[in-house]
């Protein structure tokens, strides 16, 4: 079907419209009815997609080798995004998500909370079971597999400090057991602590309890009226204790998907490092009314391009577009891909450019020169209002880049207060951007960047720093993809600044970003996203905290408990104050709300972080993303139940149809 770029143009219009008359949300359903579509059921047939095409029952997707493979197969033991995209398909929670965010049963079919947040109960179905590879029984699933997987985290031993924050914070007696477990391993060594199990003395004060098979009660160590929304999250997913009996605790750790057992909707029946995964329908899997693929195939690719090839061979049944092939087709309006040109969702990550301010040389020593840089207000402030990011942007949206602006370092969308307001607006609020004109950053200030880089400059030349200031920034070596995004940043951060000012040091990794580069400390900056783990901003602000060795951002990224400048010290440790007593308002949601916001205007006010973008591009598909899970918590985005495919790509047509049914 041929088109044009005014027709093209056209519906984008209808699609933005669509949107704005009904609330701007980007989450939804096109067939809430049903929960959204899919190919290859496991007794429920998917339906005709609405493009008149055939469901998809053996699917194809894909992801970039090097940033974004697998690495662990244990649930448990991973805060990864990239590993638990995979993994929530192979393990069944007590609650899951449906379109677009809706919290309802899976292993638990009723939950409550009969003091106002303080105790959960959960009632779990009996005919769950854990399979291995080839879909086998190997046991019965019940309610001691979360007791068991409670004590697996909570075991310094076992677990050392992977995803242990949120129950030390939350379960009552969680901290202690932690401690008990750290202080047994110190003392009596890792062995002693690796042998306990969950029926121990010390464990059976942590308040989670199993009464039967099918009953389970968590106690908080204060009213939780979010612990609900936990149960999405990687820390309340179960585990045997006869597996681990079978493998022993070391191999849990280091089992692969050949070994592991399975109580979700898929097994992982093939793993090739850096190749392919493929996920096989689990034939035990409880839930009986959903629609599953036969097979999922994730594919790695090593570039942007490749997957645009192997989308127009019919190798892959996505692809979003880098910005040469997008431009390409907007140019030609005889492509008859411009039909075919649709926005994706945008994700749940909030990314920022995380400063470290304990920067480390190539030879272990520090690099004063930037941690005195750094260190210093007006440089900062230079940076955040003084860089016009658009044509960064531009790499990720070409269409749209403004639409991708990040003004917070919570993610919007996740919260709101009870008159309808979204959690950021009240914190861009309180930092008065102005609105956006259309053409320029709201954050950029072109007058200010220099103002404040004129006084950065004339206070660190009075502490000996010298220019330009070296920053030092990331990409995996090899990647054209990542050089020209590099690129554009540099000319980005220079502009308006000058290079007399700061130079941006594009410099490479090999395999690991996080074995080369941030566990080293040897960044200035470097980016990186966010997703809620659970319903409540708290979960945003506890990675940055100052004194904390759960915060992932305050110990993989920024250093601060390391920096050595008192300023910075006493900033980050006001703004940890203020998120302490919103943290301790469990009684009033809306103060609760307006307090976290006050503790991140602060934290922005004081330029201590740099917010980036968010995720969203352009592409062509077969797959009705509206039908998707797109939570802002949790990490079951990536499950791969009840979509909606077609053998036929769906058009623009298609998707403004799917957003109108899914904000009206």
């Amino acid at each position: 079907m041929k088109n044009n770029r005014i027709r093209f143009l056209s519906i984008l219009l209808a699609m933005l419209l669509a949107l704005t008359a009904c609330g701007g949300s980007n989450g939804g359903s096109g067939n809430s009815s049903d929960g959204g579509n899919s190919g290859g059921g496991t007794t429920a047939d998917a339906p005709a997609p609405s493009n008149g095409g055939e469901p998809i029952k053996d699917i194809i997707l894909w992801e970039t080798s090097g940033t974004r493979e697998l690495e662990e197969f244990f649930i448990l033991h991973t805060e990864q995004a990239k590993d638990l995209n995979v993994l929530t398909n192979a393990y069944s929670p007590l609650l899951e998500l449906s379109p677009p965010s809706e919290l309802g049963p899976a292993v638990a079919t009723k939950w409550d909370t009969p003091d106002n947040g303080l105790t959960w109960n959960f009632e779990l179905r009996d005919d769950v079971t854990w399979v291995d590879v080839n879909g086998n029984e190997k046991a019965k699933c019940t309610a001691q597999d979360w007791i068991t997987s409670m004590e697996w985290i909570l075991n310094y031993a076992k677990n050392g400090t992977n995803n242990t924050s949120m129950l030390r914070a939350m379960v009552a007696g969680a901290e202690e057991y932690f401690q008990y477990t750290k202080a047994l391993t110190e003392t009596e060594g890792e062995e002693a602590a690796k042998a306990l199990k969950s029926d121990n003395a010390e464990f059976q004060k942590v308040g989670v309890k199993a009464p039967d098979d099918t009953h389970l009660t968590y106690t908080c160590v204060k009213p939780c009226p979010y612990f609900e929304t936990l149960c999405t999250s990687a820390a309340l997913y179960p585990v045997s204790q006869a597996e681990i009996d079978e493998k022993t605790v070391d191999g849990m750790v280091g089992m692969t998907n050949l070994d592991m057992w399975y109580n979700g909707p898929y097994t992982i029946t093939e793993y090739i490092n850096n190749n392919t995964k493929t996920l096989t329908k689990n034939p035990a899997y409880w839930d009986k009314d959903c629609s599953l693929f036969d097979t999922v195939t994730i594919v790695m690719i090593e570039s942007g391009t490749t997957d645009d090839s192997l989308y127009e061979t019919g190798e892959v049944d996505f692809t979003e577009l880098n910005i040469a092939n997008l431009d390409a087709i907007l140019k030609d309006p005889s492509d008859e891909r411009n039909d075919y040109l649709v926005e994706t969702q945008i994700k749940k990550y909030s990314y920022q450019f995380q400063l470290n301010f304990n920067k480390k040389n190539e030879d272990g020593t520090l690099d004063t020169n930037w941690n005195t840089a750094v260190a210093n207000e007006n440089f900062r402030q230079a940076l955040l209002c003084g860089v016009n990011l658009k044509n960064f942007w531009e790499r990720t949206n070409r269409i749209n880049p403004l639409g991708i602006e990040n003004l917070c370092f919570t993610m919007k969308g996740l919260l709101k207060f009870s008159d309808g307001r979204d959690y950021t607006d009240r914190v861009i609020e309180l930092m008065e951007y102005p609105d956006s004109n259309g053409d320029l950053p709201r954050r950029f200030d072109e007058a200010k960047g220099i103002e404040y880089r004129d006084k950065a400059k004339e206070e660190l030349t009075a502490k000996g720093v010298t220019f330009p200031i070296q920053m030092d920034y990331y990409i995996k070596a090899g990647s054209a993809t990542g050089l020209d995004n590099a690129t554009v940043l540099k000319e980005c951060v220079e502009g308006t600044l000058g290079s007399d000012f700061i130079n941006l040091n594009i410099k490479t990794y090999v395999n690991s970003q996080t074995q080369e580069v941030t566990a080293p400390g040897l960044h200035s900056i470097a980016g990186s996203g966010w997703g809620a783990d659970y319903g409540d901003v708290e979960n945003f602000h506890d990675q940055i905290v100052y004194g904390s060795d759960n915060a992932y951002y305050a110990n993989s990224y920024t250093y601060i408990n390391e920096c050595q400048d008192p300023e910075v010290i006493a900033l980050f440790q006001e703004f940890t104050d203020k998120v302490n007593e919103a943290k301790a308002i469990v009684d009033d949601l809306d103060a609760r709300y307006e307090a976290f916001a006050q503790a991140e205007a602060f934290l922005l006010q004081h330029a201590l972080t740099w917010p980036e973008y968010y995720e969203n591009t352009w592409q062509l598909t077969k797959i009705n993303d509206y039908t998707k899970i797109n939570a802002l918590y949790g990490i079951q985005n990536y499950t791969y139940k009840n979509w909606e495919t077609s053998t036929e790509a769906y058009t623009a047509e298609d998707y403004a149809r799917f957003a109108a049914e899914a904000n009206g």
